[in-house]
């Protein structure tokens, strides 16, 4: 009888540990799908990877994501303000018969902060996607109201063009991870077709540009050529944020972003508004 309660108890402490083991090993599965499924979701929400550009805006290696080439911060400003101010009547040629015979901008309606609606040019439009949303709606009405709706009309007796002439643009100096500060010293020329008279206004601006993320186009094969230009402009994964007066007696070492900051001394340019 002795031996027989030593048996039965030896195979349920055997049993026991066998339980105990195996419940312990099914703790050890699940936290592991716990944990593995924490580490896709966190994959699934990275940001897409920005890389480090060459002077030419190609990528070269996933350095930092924050990382940009001085003079791709410069070609990206250079050609942004120059589209966004150069305004010809006629829409950019897509075809070499356009070349010869451009078709014309019928331009694109904005509300102005008058309550009112004026007309920009597509170029604008299209070069306005490289700036931040939360300004470029605002910046928009700006540009409406800077526009002469002379640009679009089909008189030639009565229409104008206008064209931004950059003069010089200082290196970007940074002022956060990610962030510049690039001075911007141009003429905006305002021309009539007939007769060539020009209204010459100095176009004087300090422009806060910053690292964005760029997702590219998934239907590029479906795309219109509007929708390409607009996927081409955020390309170059950098956008402007913030427009100021530039003083020309700046030395430009005073890299505050205080907005409150004003030139006290010296010559300013003129405000966007006419």
């Amino acid at each position: 009888m002795v031996r027989l309660l030593e048996k039965r108890q030896k195979t349920g402490s055997v049993l026991t540990i066998f339980a105990i083991a195996t419940f312990s090993l099914h703790i050890l599965v699940l936290f592991l799908f716990i944990l593995q499924g924490l580490n896709i979701r966190q994959l699934s929400l990275r940001k897409s990877p920005n890389f480090v550009q060459l002077i030419d805006g190609q990528p070269v290696a996933n350095i930092d994501d924050l990382a940009r080439e001085p003079e791709t911060i410069r070609r990206f400003i250079s050609k942004t303000m120059i589209s966004m101010f150069s305004w010809s009547g006629t829409l950019p040629p897509q075809t070499i018969e356009e070349v010869a015979n451009p078709k014309s901008d019928l331009g694109i309606l904005i509300n102005t902060p008058q309550g009112g609606s004026q007309k920009i040019s597509t170029s604008s439009w299209v070069a306005s996607f490289a700036f931040s949303e939360d300004f470029r709606k605002s910046f928009l009405s700006t540009v409406a109201e800077m526009t002469p709706p002379e640009v679009f009309s089909e008189n030639p007796s009565q229409a104008m063009t206008s064209q931004l002439v950059i003069k010089r643009l200082y290196p970007p100096k940074e002022i956060a991870p990610g962030k510049w500060r690039v001075g911007m010293v141009a003429d905006l020329i305002q021309r009539n077709r007939v007769g060539g008279e020009k209204l010459i206004t100095p176009f004087n601006k300090d422009l806060l540009v910053r690292a964005a993320d760029y997702f590219g186009n998934p239907q590029a094969n479906n795309s219109t050529d509007l929708q390409k230009a607009i996927y081409s402009v955020r390309a170059d994964k950098l956008e402007i944020y913030e427009i100021r007066n530039l003083c020309l007696l700046d030395d430009y070492n005073n890299l505050d972003e205080d907005k409150s900051k004003q030139c006290v001394t010296g010559k300013t340019s003129d405000s966007f508004i006419r």
